[in-house]
């Protein structure tokens, strides 16, 4: 067997970029449930992944579909600030859930 350089898989680690905390829950047609958030520490990025905390258990995983200042969509919010957020797939968000923002960042090889 040959094993040539940059052949095997890549290796990731997670990187944490914030944690906001979820006070208002929004059902909106067409768009789905958006989470009134505000920002605990750290700040929230569009491309983040999402998990969400609730009661110390994590209970899902899942990608940020939108995230939103007032009616602006921006890149980013920071600490401090309130902002909305829509995930993906998971529509089953309370007021008092946490949501974890990570990426998954590539390991560089020794």
């Amino acid at each position: 067997m040959l094993f040539r350089s940059g052949m095997l898989a890549p290796k990731f680690h997670e990187v944490s970029l914030g944690r906001v905390e979820v006070r208002q829950v929004y059902k909106i047609t067409g768009v789905g449930v958006v989470s009134g958030s505000y920002v605990l520490s750290g700040k929230i990025t569009r491309n983040a992944e999402i998990r969400v905390v609730r009661d110390g258990i994590v209970i899902a995983d899942d990608k940020m579909s939108s995230l939103k200042r007032f009616k602006d969509d921006v890149k980013e919010v920071a600490e401090g600030y309130e902002c909305g957020i829509t995930l993906e797939k998971f529509n089953d968000v309370k007021v008092g859930d946490i949501f974890e923002a990570y990426m998954m960042e590539e390991t560089k090889a020794d």
